[in-house]
């Protein structure tokens, strides 16, 4: 069976990336209650949370592990997080068996299954944050949210990938015109903090490849930004170098409650 996936959440409320195989099933981050990840799954028609092989974190931040300690102490599911974060996590999970305990350090390569999973780091204000890139059967994945920026070494990670799954978090004149106190619009700004829908396209451009089919636009602001404002900003971005958006390269949205539909690459 070939690689599919389905962004089950996404947004400054909760996130949670699915991904399978045909003997591989594996979840990224749970930022949201178990309830909601229940629904979420049966909404995607991604079978059980019982039937995973193990959850990926990415970093601490709560709208990225909300529902990590219940899930995974409900379902007995093996978590892997690299020392720093699983450091960062401590207190904010409640208690979890050390046998559910994995290292998955930066800038490393795990083999689940059939899948093998890349790890790399990226450019946000937490412990150690890392985002990972799925190859199975010459397939290749990219997720890649929560970064201030998109480093010359990422886009050599994530370049020619089948299908993103990227940050558009903001509108720039949208953040800048808001109601956000001036020292959380600094850190969203910073290198540390979420890159902006055009920064999203600027990176595209660099980084799509022959084989490129699908983009998912991930981790919008729901008050500094709009799906349309974001999907018409990355499209003008990409269509300014040529790309052509629509036929063989396709952009969608992603929602904080609603999964995208679980695609095959």
């Amino acid at each position: 069976m070939a690689l599919q996936f389905s962004v089950l959440a996404s947004g400054s409320t909760g996130n949670a990336i699915y991904v399978e195989s045909e003997n591989t099933r594996l979840l990224v981050d749970v930022g949201l209650s178990a309830k909601q990840m229940n629904l979420l799954f049966e909404k995607a028609g991604c079978g059980g949370l019982d039937q995973l092989d193990g959850i990926l974190i990415t970093h601490e931040h709560s709208d990225h592990i909300k529902g990590l300690g219940v899930v995974a102490r409900k379902y007995k599911l093996p978590i892997y997080a690299n020392a720093k974060t699983w450091k960062a996590m401590d207190g904010l999970i409640g208690e979890v068996a050390s046998e559910q305990k994995f290292e998955f350090e930066m800038d490393s390569v795990k083999t689940f299954g059939d899948i093998d999973v890349e790890s790399f780091g990226v450019s946000h204000d937490a412990a150690e944050p890392m985002f990972y890139i799925f190859h199975h059967e010459g397939k290749k994945l990219t997720l890649m949210t929560d970064t201030g920026y998109v480093s010359d070494r990422m886009k050599g990670s994530i370049k020619g990938s089948d299908a993103f799954v990227i940050e558009a978090n903001h509108d720039i004149n949208m953040l800048m015109m808001g109601r956000y106190p001036w020292n959380i619009k600094r850190r969203i700004l910073s290198d540390h903090g979420h890159i902006s829908n055009e920064d999203c396209g600027h990176a595209l451009c660099d980084v799509i490849g022959d084989r490129t089919k699908r983009i998912y636009l991930a981790h919008l602001s729901k008050d500094n930004n709009m799906k349309d404002i974001a999907h018409l900003s990355v499209k003008q971005t990409l269509e300014s170098k040529g790309f052509v958006i629509g036929e063989e390269l396709q952009l969608y949205h992603t929602d904080a409650s609603v999964p995208t539909e679980l695609v095959k690459l």
